[in-house]
């Protein structure tokens, strides 16, 4: 690792001491799993590992809270879905909304299906409009660096690209609106579906600081 220069502030030395660490225990663990193997012991695994791991992501979280905290800049954050037609535009929608001044919000998909009509009507109903955004390919933002990305359904998780840098790819999953209401008798049924998902995912989004650290607003 490059060494400070010596008029260092307090914070970065912090900052350069966690990273250690988190190196120091990621060498660990991979030593340990390579030497598992070849003895043919079994790997760290039960409690133990939960909590090895446990150590290693709050210190992970840790760094990035005081990256955060020392950047003038607020984090890039991406809502990532299989078809970015619903409930990623529906996180990107409230985030702007409750969020504006503490995250840049995006969304994106790996497979884009077009804005879906019925996320649109939810949503402002519930005094959002995501009428303006549009329904994009994760290409179209890999010019863009992204601090988190949240995988909101599992297709989309499981094919989520690597990114690079210190990008964190955090999972937060929510039933499918349109497969809910594939079977709906009637339209109002089928809106059911849509508002119950989009107001989980506003209870999500008002979570957030819980999951990432947010720009500080003062």
């Amino acid at each position: 690792m490059d060494a400070l220069p010596p008029d260092a502030g307090k914070e970065k030395v912090h900052s350069k001491i966690l990273e250690c660490l988190i190196c120091c225990l990621g060498e660990v663990a991979e030593l340990k799993a390579e030497a598992n193997i070849l003895d043919g012991t079994a790997p760290i695994r039960g409690r133990a590992a939960t909590d090895f791991f446990a150590i290693v992501n709050s210190l992970k979280r840790i760094q990035m809270e005081g990256e955060t905290a020392m950047s003038d800049e607020k984090p890039n954050v991406l809502f990532l879905c299989t078809g970015n037609s619903c409930r990623s535009q529906m996180a990107e929608g409230f985030a702007r909304r409750l969020l504006a001044d503490q995250i840049n919000a995006f969304s994106a998909g790996v497979e884009p299906h077009g804005m879906n009509p019925r996320a649109m009507k939810v949503m402002s109903e519930a005094g959002v409009d995501i009428s303006q955004q549009h329904s994009k390919h994760l290409d179209e933002l890999k010019d863009v660096s992204f601090s988190h990305v949240v995988t909101v359904c599992g297709q989309a998780h499981e094919a989520c690209p690597l990114f690079p840098g210190k990008t964190q790819v955090i999972h937060v999953g929510f039933d499918d609106p349109p497969r809910l209401a594939k079977d709906a008798k009637t339209e109002e049924e089928a809106l059911g579906h849509y508002r119950r998902v989009r107001d989980e995912i506003r209870g999500f989004i008002e979570r957030l600081g819980d999951y990432i650290p947010l720009h500080n607003r003062a």
